[in-house]
């Protein structure tokens, strides 16, 4: 079973707009939802899920918004959450941000869309692109007689129309890993992750089928392809599109499927390798009391010479009571932002093997505050195109449509900060 209601709450617990959809929990069981949530985030063990009597209440919270789902029955909790998240990215793609403000300048769609994602507690179209081609936002004229629902939400294919038509047939590949690091004082790595995501950009007429390979370590090995010559790499936690058939996969690794038409992400997959840090930071901070704090940083770039990271920005913690700031850097630029208490170092384009430097320096007032103040990390951004830290490889991406036109498959590597952060002594 799934969910009885679904509830959206401002930040004080007041429901902006509801859905009953099967009628057995009363509507004013929401009530109790508010003081449970803030009686158990004072005793410090709040959870996903609050009960109250016979009725659980199933939550997340966006931005200033609460999105609650109530049942009666030992309901499939996972579910409930997914779609929750779900509703969250539906109602992102309608009106870009969601927030209080959103929900209350569009009551009309918000109760259209809240009536197609889900009926009689079941998720149903929860595709913001099929919801889009029948749930507009602009005002509708009443035509009697005429069926507004697309033949896509009936269709084996719920997420692609049929008859759609380019005169260019183009697939654009977008691979892009994020790099999450964790450096101590001492220099040695805590936490080091890359998580990744292949997204298309599809422009293909008709119903075509397309199968991605990549240089997978367990394809390889199924095929005997593992070998010296071979670099493969091993995809660990991979979440699929929905359009993926997902059998396939699991019987020979081959990633099958009929893409949705534009903009979508195919698949996600996280490494839990050593990263060796793509930018490497050294840092002095000297603190003189009642006078002043100086600060040298030196970055290198640890990647290979022909790459070259772009848009880098370094910031680095100051004392909160800092002022007249003086920089000097070997290139880029730096500045004060005293409302984040840092400096940030910017530079636009960091060739690899590359060493920089950047010293400032900062007055403090004669009487010194009493509160001892923690010492923030410093923060790499940074953008490095042409480049995956994995090593992994788009090796082919076949297009198969019984038309047989000729389509043409550019694919795109970017890695890019992610959590990127290095503790200072």
């Amino acid at each position: 079973m799934s969910a009885s209601a679904v509830f959206i709450l401002d930040v004080k617990g007041k429901p902006l707009i509801s859905r009953n959809y099967k009628g057995d929990v009363p509507m004013t069981e929401i009530d109790h939802f508010m003081p449970l949530l803030m009686q158990r985030e004072e005793e410090g063990v709040l959870a996903p899920l609050l009960s109250h009597g016979r009725v659980h209440f199933l939550w997340v919270k966006h931005s200033n918004l609460y999105l609650v789902a109530t049942t009666l029955k030992n309901a499939n909790a996972s579910l409930v959450y997914s779609f929750l998240y779900k509703t969250v990215e539906v109602f992102c793609e309608y009106f870009k941000e969601l927030e209080e403000e959103s929900i209350r300048d569009n009551f009309v769609i918000v109760y259209e869309l809240l009536d197609e994602l889900m009926d009689f507690g079941f998720p149903q179209t929860t595709d913001s692109k099929i919801l889009q081609e029948y749930i507009t936002q602009q005002g509708n004229k009443l035509e009697t007689g005429k069926s507004r629902v697309p033949p896509t939400v009936t269709n084996a294919v719920s997420w692609r129309s049929e008859g759609i038509k380019y005169k260019k047939n183009e697939v654009f590949i977008d691979v892009i890993e994020s790099v999450n690091l964790l450096v101590n004082a001492n220099g040695s790595v805590l936490l080091s992750e890359i998580v990744g995501t292949i997204k298309l950009k599809v422009f293909l007429s008709g119903m075509p089928e397309l199968r991605l390979g990549l240089n997978d370590r367990v394809l390889f090995e199924l095929t005997g392809l593992s070998g010296s010559k071979n670099k493969s790499v091993e995809l660990e936690d991979v979440k699929f599109h929905q359009c993926v058939r997902l059998s396939r996969f699991d019987n020979d690794r081959t990633i099958s499927f009929i893409p949705p038409d534009g903009d979508f992400e195919l698949m996600s997959y996280r490494l839990s390798t050593q990263v060796k840090p793509l930018i490497w930071i050294e840092s002095v901070i000297e603190k003189f009391s009642h006078s002043r704090v100086e600060i040298m940083v030196k970055a290198k770039g640890q990647f290979k010479k022909q790459s070259v990271a772009n848009g880098v920005e370094i910031s680095v913690p100051v004392p909160s009571d800092a002022d007249s700031p003086r920089f000097k850097t070997s290139v880029g630029s730096a500045k004060y932002v005293p409302e984040k208490n840092v400096v940030i170092w910017s530079i636009k384009s960091f060739p690899g093997g590359k060493e920089y430097l950047m010293r400032a320096h900062f007055g403090l007032p004669s009487v010194e505050t009493e509160e001892v103040e923690g010492r923030p990390p410093i923060g790499v951004k940074f953008e490095i195109p042409y480049f995956t830290v994995s090593g992994i490889q788009v090796r082919y991406m076949k297009i198969i449509e019984k038309s047989g036109y000729q389509a043409l498959p550019w694919v795109r590597y970017i890695t890019q900060s992610g959590d990127y952060q290095l503790r200072t002594s």
